[in-house]
């Protein structure tokens, strides 16, 4: 390891199961704050799934094993928040308040420990179920994503719990750096809502409804998949410049504002997509990435893995993708998910 990671000194604890709190706490550890799960007597539910999805989100971590429900394990939760920055809990709000975990119930053992609560709907808002797809259906974002004539859609990855997760770290960074202890609330619910801005602006101040597009922008035309001869192509035009480089590259006349190409948008589609159909998805992007239009040929996960071999890291024999903050000076050392209990077993 290069240098000192810039969270080295940061003390959290974590409290909490499957991805959105682990996945927010792997980021502090890759950034060199010392995280300590506090799992209970089964262990955190994602080692059920299997070794590489528990490591996949706790790499680095160090592991305390202790019954919340005892007075020995308050004892002992009490004493690691004496020394500890910050506490990030994952779990239904009722489960939080009874295993003492919010900042009025730990202040008499730490006034300036951080509490984060990461929940589905919020701490006032119930205990009602809040898994991933569930917030996704419940905020507008599977039935803006599909084909305007099918069904709702659901992304293939946990977007809602993974970006909850860097809202959850942000936040809890946000009051270590305020110098101030206190509690901090994160929602699913309300991480999706802000991650829908523009649509919302859209119907906030225009009376604009969402319209399901099939993955094209709301506003950019054309920015979607297209067809070609072999495979898709992600093509993202954003203003005039970018639509007369492609253009003239694929012989398409016409529409050379963004306004004209918004307002014609079933006339662009069709047009570009006769067009795209004369190339491969490949033979695209290796024409107009020197010509620095924003095009992709579409890959798998395996195809995009192996065209950044630089990504992936060794953890304890674990491959995983790594950090995705680059810090000058700093290569983070990744460590091996701990076993349960392993630095600390009160069960």
């Amino acid at each position: 390891m290069s240098g000192q990671g810039p969270l080295s000194g940061l003390r959290v604890l974590e409290v909490g199961h499957i991805l959105a709190g682990p996945y927010a706490t792997m980021l502090l550890a890759d950034l060199g704050a010392q995280v300590t799960k506090i799992e209970p007597p089964g262990g955190d539910l994602s080692r059920q799934v299997s070794d590489a999805y528990f490591a996949s989100l706790n790499r680095g971590k160090r592991s305390v094993r202790a019954d919340l429900s005892t007075p020995q394990g308050q004892q002992r939760l009490h004493e690691l928040v004496q020394d500890a920055d910050a506490l990030l809990v994952n779990l239904k709000p009722s489960a939080v308040r009874r295993y003492g975990l919010t900042y009025k119930m730990l202040e008499p053992w730490n006034e300036r420990l951080v509490c984060v609560a990461l929940t589905g709907w919020g701490m006032e808002a119930g205990d009602e179920p809040a898994f991933d797809y569930v917030v996704q259906a419940a905020t507008g974002i599977a039935a803006l994503t599909g084909e305007p004539d099918g069904p709702p859609r659901l992304p293939g990855y946990s977007s809602a719990d993974n970006s909850a997760g860097l809202a959850a770290a942000l936040g809890l960074l946000a009051q270590v750096v305020s110098g101030r202890g206190g509690q901090v609330d994160v929602s699913l619910r309300d991480v999706m809502l802000s991650q829908l801005n523009y649509h919302a602006s859209a119907w906030l101040n225009e009376g604009a409804p969402p319209r399901r597009l099939g993955g094209a922008h709301a506003y950019y035309v054309p920015a979607q998949l297209f067809p070609t001869a072999d495979g898709h192509l992600a093509l993202f035009i954003t203003h005039d410049g970018f639509w007369s480089l492609f253009a003239t590259e694929a012989g398409v006349e016409g529409f050379t504002t963004m306004a004209e190409r918004a307002a014609r948008r079933e006339e662009v589609i069709a047009a570009v997509t006769k067009a795209l159909a004369a190339d491969t998805a490949a033979g695209w992007e290796a024409r107009l990435r020197p010509l620095l239009v924003p095009a992709a040929a579409v890959r798998t996960l395996p195809e995009a893995l192996a065209e950044a071999p630089g990504t992936v890291v060794d953890a304890g024999g674990h491959r995983l993708v790594g950090s995705p903050f680059r810090i000058a000076g700093y290569e983070p050392e990744y460590g091996a998910p701990p076993g349960l209990g392993e630095h600390g077993d009160l069960v």
